[in-house]
């Protein structure tokens, strides 16, 4: 064999250990470390839209627990996963009534949805029509609304319910797709 042959040779193997490196620390990355999310619906405008893509950081959550206010994306009980905002944590005792959630029977700010409930109150109306009993969140669960309220299936839709913490996939943190809306997701 001439040496260009074997220099050809060994730049295409050169190639191919490069690129099957890279697809190896991809599939290590995407499976252990993040993914991409895709929003699908309506439930959590407006402050993510349907059609965005979203990054999820699936390592945070081995090492702390979601915080209130956080955006998770969990496996639903039925169907694709979902992504909802938590509100409420193991433990603590959560109402829902018309506009106000209370958390252990006090008024829970929610400063990502005031401008959309002024909104609705200027047009003479709630910005959310789904009420929720007082009910305890169990151990290893969250209570988890979508921002859109009115048109969210989240924890207050008893075929839903409570989020196990087994069945959440990691914290939204990044808007990436469309380009124009890139954005730290808070």
């Amino acid at each position: 064999m001439d040496t260009q042959a074997a220099q050809t040779k060994n730049q295409v193997w050169e190639w191919a250990k490069a690129i099957l490196l890279a697809v190896l620390i991809f599939f290590i990355l995407r499976l252990f470390i993040a993914s991409p999310s895709v929003v699908s619906g309506y439930s959590m405008e407006p402050r993510l839209y349907t059609g965005e893509r979203v990054m999820v950081n699936k390592l945070l959550y081995q090492f702390a627990e979601p915080k209130r206010g956080e955006i998770i994306v969990f496996q639903s009980k039925k169907g694709p996963d979902h992504i909802k905002r938590v509100i409420a944590l193991p433990g603590e005792k959560v109402r829902v009534e018309g506009d106000q959630v209370y958390i252990n029977g006090k008024l829970f700010d929610e400063p990502y949805l005031k401008e959309a409930v002024e909104q609705a109150k200027k047009a003479g109306t709630s910005y959310n029509f789904i009420n929720f009993e007082e009910q305890t969140v169990p151990d290893n669960t969250l209570f988890v609304m979508g921002d859109n309220r009115s048109k969210s299936r989240d924890s207050r839709d008893p075929s839903e319910g409570f989020v196990e913490f087994d069945a959440i996939v990691g914290r939204a943190e990044l808007v990436f797709w469309p380009l124009n809306d890139i954005e730290l997701i808070k």
